[in-house]
């Protein structure tokens, strides 16, 4: 079992990207970028300095946000 060793669990990854850069991709269509500052079991998310994107250009720029886990297509670190 020790090539398991270095698998993460998605929860883990998530973890280290705290205080990092994330670019998250909503269904709909819609992409947000900002600081990752918490989530939670069911992926919900706050973002600092979050912003809306459309076609990679900022659209607005909203602050803090919450982000419902059920609404994430991904989260790229």
């Amino acid at each position: 079992m020790s090539g398991q060793q270095n698998v993460q669990r998605p929860l883990d990854a998530l973890g280290k990207a705290v205080n990092s850069p994330v670019l998250i991709k909503l269904k709909g269509e819609r992409e947000f970028r900002g600081i990752l500052k918490s989530f939670d079991l069911h992926m919900n998310l706050v973002l600092d300095d979050a912003e809306e994107l459309e076609k990679g250009e900022v659209l607005r720029r909203l602050g803090t946000v919450l982000i419902r886990g059920d609404n994430i297509v991904y989260i790229s670190p």
